[in-house]
């Protein structure tokens, strides 16, 4: 029987350091992105997406920052009529890498399938069709760049098939850099068992979703609507000015009459 994608976890640790000194005094994904946190930005795209309950990952540092930013989810009204999300926090002492990062909510997730979001990433996909489709094994979220050393790169068939993924490969298979956004199901755990350090010394996802890709149960998404990884000014800048163009070509709403007084 399918389980529903219920559940979110949002990884919102790391030092921040190719954005000093804006991160000096706070975590990158509490800086401001054009009118509000690049965390909240995060939230509201799960939450357009149906989920309502949501685990944010960060370090023993910046903890107390974020329950102040988010608190318990009371800022955010799901669609599924509840009055609130709610939302909880797991510590991440030291970075690890993004399947540790994600380990660290394993008994929060339960035996439940689960979205994991990389926070310091800004998308515009409508997640809802591929949360609400979800059957199993594992999706990855792609985009075509320019310069795919710099990512994950994953090579797929014509039906969307995952045929390879690398991590920051030298001679890349294909442009299509995997996004920090991810599906996957209720076995992902158990795939974490065998796992070690990568030279890195990171648990790197791309083990996980490797994992999934032997099996053959990893599938991809092609997006098509704007994504940037918020990890530099420059990126930064370049997502305020696009969300600062986007609302300036919104329809104006027009204000409310004022009744008049009898």
């Amino acid at each position: 029987m399918k389980k529903p994608i219920r559940k979110a976890v949002v990884l919102a640790g790391g030092s921040g350091t190719r954005l000093h000194p804006l991160t000096h005094a706070t975590n990158k994904h509490l800086l401001a992105l054009y009118n509000k946190p690049v965390i909240y930005h995060a939230i509201d795209r799960l939450v357009a997406a149906g989920i309502t309950r949501i685990m944010v990952v960060t370090s023993p540092t910046h903890i107390d920052s974020f329950v102040r930013a988010l608190g318990s989810g009371e800022h955010w009204k799901p669609t599924t009529g509840e009055s609130q999300i709610q939302i909880s926090y797991g510590i991440q002492n030291k970075p690890g890498g993004i399947a540790q990062g994600l380990y660290i909510a394993r008994d929060y997730v339960g035996d439940e399938p689960v979205l994991l979001y990389l926070g310091d990433n800004y998308i515009e996909e409508d997640l809802r069709p591929h949360v609400r489709d979800f059957e199993g094994g594992a999706k990855v979220f792609l985009k075509e760049v320019a310069d795919p050393e710099r990512f994950g790169v994953a090579a797929i068939d014509k039906h969307g098939k995952v045929t390879s993924i690398e991590e920051k490969p030298k001679k890349p298979k294909s442009n299509l850099a995997v996004t920090g956004v991810y599906l996957f199901d209720e076995t992902v755990f158990d795939k974490m068992a065998d796992q070690k350090p990568s030279a890195r010394g990171e648990y790197e996802i791309t083990y996980i979703n490797n994992k999934y890709l032997k099996e053959g149960t990893l599938r991809a998404v092609t997006m098509r609507g704007y994504w940037r990884d918020i990890g530099t000014v420059e990126s930064l800048l370049e997502v305020a000015n696009h969300l600062h163009k986007k609302q300036a070509k919104a329809p104006k709403k027009k204000p409310a009459k004022a009744r008049k007084k009898k």
